[in-house]
């Protein structure tokens, strides 16, 4: 091949992705997490977590729901009292959580401290095998379901109500105080309280059944600048927020032109259709941000408080 033949043009007329406008800028020591949120780069990732905190906020302004979905890692790593800050802060409108973020949430405010050794414990049988959290748990929902509530409900206002110690760092406790739905979903089976004699599917059923029904209304009033925020539930929670979206289409409900963002510390398929792609296809936005959540989630609500104080 002749390359004399090659026709070039110059950089100047090339249109090019990237300039120094984009770029992060450096900061002195002792810069505000306000300067130091402004200097993140113009690019990929962190324009995109601009544009969540932006989202959030007008959302807010709009008074539209912002739906947090949450799987139980989030609370293991320690990051419950900025979930209640959301919720004291009105800009988080429900919580949605599986089994499992339910019970770490309740032995949290029963005594400081959760999560076994699970490998330790399977190999004497004592895996999941304490008294108080399913004894708690299973008779909150039980009473719950008399009372015509829904799961996150129950359990919430039993902690409110017997005072538990540490009841202020629990997101169940926070969402009844603050009057919003808290939504349990649980798939029977998966969470260590079902191996217990006090334990009932059928209230368990029809508990989580009311939260499902009670998240739909939810996602129902999304359309036109809400947003969900999904993080740290990589199957169920997704799952469930396609079939609470579905129901609302179907009753005939604009549920279109809203924000989702997934939040996690590794791709999955699920959250990427489910909450990310699916639901916004031919409206709204989805983000997909990966980071560990002990970093990610400190940096958007002190980002949001940021925003959100202007």
């Amino acid at each position: 091949m002749d390359l004399s033949k090659l026709k070039t043009v110059s950089i100047n007329k090339r249109k090019s992705k990237v300039n120094k406008a984009l770029f992060a800028k450096t900061l002195p020591r002792g810069a505000s997490f306000k300067d130091f949120f402004k200097s993140l780069p113009e690019i990929l990732k962190a324009k995109e977590l601009r544009d969540v905190v932006e989202a959030i906020a007008l959302a807010r302004a709009k008074k539209k729901p912002v739906a947090l979905l949450m799987g139980a890692h989030v609370i293991k790593c320690g990051l419950s009292p900025l979930v209640i800050e959301l919720i004291k802060k009105n800009i988080v409108t429900s919580v949605s959580l599986n089994g499992a973020g339910i019970i770490h949430d309740f032995e949290i405010a029963y005594c400081a401290s959760t999560s076994e050794d699970v490998a330790e414990a399977l190999e004497d049988g004592s895996f999941g095998m304490v008294r108080e959290t399913a004894d708690f748990i299973n008779a909150a929902v039980g009473e719950g379901v008399r009372r015509g509530l829904g799961f996150g409900t129950s359990v919430g206002l039993k902690i409110a109500k017997e005072k538990l110690k540490y009841r202020n760092l629990s997101i169940a406790c926070a969402c009844v105080e603050k009057g919003i739905p808290l939504t349990v979903h649980v798939a029977i089976g998966t969470d260590i309280i079902h191996q217990h004699l006090s334990f009932s599917g059928s209230d368990t059923g029809e508990a989580s059944l009311r939260d499902f029904r009670r998240l739909t209304q939810e996602v129902a009033e999304l359309g036109d600048g809400g947003v969900v925020i999904n993080i740290g539930s990589a199957v169920l929670l997704p799952e469930v927020f396609l079939k609470a979206l579905s129901v609302a289409r179907n009753l005939k409900k604009n549920v279109k032109n809203f924000t989702t963002v997934n939040f996690d510390m590794n791709f999955h398929y699920r959250p990427y259709q489910n909450i990310v792609t699916r639901p916004v296809l031919k409206s709204g936005r989805g983000f997909y941000i990966v980071g560990h959540h002990e970093i990610m989630l400190p940096l958007l609500v002190q980002a949001l408080k940021e925003r959100m104080g202007r």
